[in-house]
């Protein structure tokens, strides 16, 4: 049986076919080990196909689910001739064949898709969304938190040791007390102390009706404290710098804000911050990190970018989430034009109270000297100046202090302080807020702001809303990276698809 004579000749399926048919897929899979004996092996193209079109179908497909269609679908059992592999199979030829490969793959969709539909890379469309990770919700470790027990416990080994110093002044041996220990030095501790009362564990007691000496609590003590401080240090090793908390049971996965709260307080479940930039309602660009913040994953974003179509985008748009001063300076550096809406845009466009107050510090005058003067005609003298916090840039801030606020009859509504007013001025962000105005304000900015509302929500929209895909299935941030590959590709072949029979039914009702 033809499988193909009871398909549709516009059936997404034969569109998937011919277009990965032009393109040589064997030179992915060139990594498969040979076995020699048992059962021959499935075809890997018809595999990679099945696996791909799976994702391009559903938006999102499990390992199941693929073995299911593939014995009662009839575009899948066209992709494998009528042959039908295991879930684990699947899942084997997914996890070790494709993860090698999957960016490879993903970046020749995308070349084949925006050559022949003349994609426009020079405006980039910025969002990004909060998965859940495939985590406990109550498996939380927070690093602040380690912190003050590992301190605590440093209090604890400290006067130990000073009861150990006591017990052993006899002996001539002698624990050095710190503010910080490591847990190699407990252990050595231990030894030491084991040999100088000659411990042996096997004499130890336990339970009602004993009661141990003092040199077996001690030493207890001694191994007990090295263990809990190696758990410290691992916990906060685990969490790194930029981190604050991870989850136990996926140590990759940071605790952050979802849409989705289960308990509806507000609390914070394992997730992965996953960022997309879109050119044309296709995916051109994605990214997994572990960042809370969406303004923090902008620059490593671009520089995925960068990596890929080997330039940077002209018009990156975002929302008021990737606003800030490093960002904008980072853009000015590559030579890309800023249009990231910055926190308080909306209310510098559509609230004129505020605009135009005149108790704002950028709304000040300046006299003949330079200086700022409020609307009760008091001069603002500089203080000091402040490193700007989390600049990559060395930036600061000035800090001006007014003359006199005593007896000012404007006091109530320029500021509730018991002191003269202080402001804080940063006269580069202040331009750069100036020029996201400017650009967002003017036509080519109204549309791209329109364009991004379409893009890249509508985009989200299509994977979280109408494909169902709300929550990560595997563990750890490679696998995350795979599934969102895997999700791209599919998006983008799913979108490929759809322009083209839109070109078919124009041509035909022009015809």
């Amino acid at each position: 049986m033809l499988i193909q004579d009871y398909l549709d000749i516009c059936d997404p399926v034969l569109t998937f076919d011919r277009f990965m048919g032009e393109i040589e897929l064997e030179k992915y899979l060139k990594n498969i080990p040979q076995h020699y004996t048992g059962r021959l092996r499935y075809d890997p193209v018809s595999m990679l196909k099945t696996v791909l079109f799976g994702f391009m179908a559903n938006g999102y497909i499990s390992l199941r689910e693929l073995e299911d269609q593939c014995k009662v679908n009839l575009r899948f059992m066209y992709l494998m001739d009528h042959q039908a592999p295991s879930y684990r199979t699947f899942g084997y030829f997914i996890n070790e064949v494709l993860a090698d490969s999957i960016e490879e793959i993903f970046q020749d969709i995308n070349k084949k898709i925006f050559e022949t539909e003349h994609v426009d890379l020079q405006h980039l469309y910025i969002d990004g969304s909060k998965f859940e990770a495939n985590a406990n919700k109550y498996s939380w470790v927070w690093k602040k938190a380690t912190e003050k027990s590992r301190y605590r416990l440093f209090g604890k080994i400290t006067t130990l040791f000073e009861e150990i110093n006591e017990e052993l002044s006899c002996t001539g041996m002698k624990l050095c007390i710190n503010s910080e220990y490591a847990p190699e030095y407990l252990k050595e501790a231990a030894e030491q102390y084991a040999e100088v009362w000659q411990i042996n564990e096997t004499m130890f007691v336990y339970g009602r009706g004993h009661r141990k000496t003092t040199q077996q609590r001690h030493y207890e003590e001694l191994r007990e404290y090295a263990t809990k401080l190696e758990e410290y240090v691992e916990k906060i090793k685990i969490c790194g710098e930029e981190r604050n908390s991870y989850s136990k049971t996926d140590h990759d996965a940071t605790f952050m804000r979802v849409k989705k709260d289960y308990m509806g307080n507000d609390q914070l479940l394992p997730a992965y911050n996953v960022q997309m930039g879109i050119c044309d309602g296709y995916i051109a660009v994605y990214g997994v990190y572990q960042y809370a913040s969406d303004s923090d994953c902008f620059q490593p974003l671009i520089e995925e970018f960068k990596r890929r179509y080997n330039k940077y985008p002209k018009y990156p748009v975002a929302d008021a989430g990737y606003g800030n001063l490093n960002n904008y300076l980072y853009c000015q550096e590559h030579g890309m034009e800023k249009y990231m809406k910055f926190p308080m845009y909306e209310k510098e466009t559509k609230d004129k109270k505020y605009r135009d107050d005149p108790y704002r510090a950028v709304n000040f005058r300046v006299n003949e000297a330079g200086r700022l003067v409020c609307p009760n005609g008091k001069e603002f003298l500089f203080l000091r100046t402040e490193p700007v916090k989390g600049n990559q840039y060395g930036r600061t801030v000035e800090l001006h202090q007014c003359e006199d606020c005593s007896g000012c009859p404007h006091r109530s509504k320029c500021h509730k302080s018991r002191f003269d007013r202080i402001i804080r001025l940063n006269y580069e962000l202040t331009s750069f807020h100036k020029e996201v105005l400017d650009n967002l304000n003017s036509i080519h900015g109204a549309l791209l702001r329109m364009n991004r509302s379409i893009q890249s929500e509508g985009t989200y929209g299509e994977i979280k809303a109408n494909r169902g895909y709300e929550r990560f299935r595997r563990r750890g941030i490679n696998k995350a990276i795979l599934e969102i590959a895997l999700i791209s590709c599919g998006f983008n072949l799913h979108k490929y698809h759809l322009s083209r029979l839109a070109k078919a039914k124009t041509t035909k009702a022009a015809g």
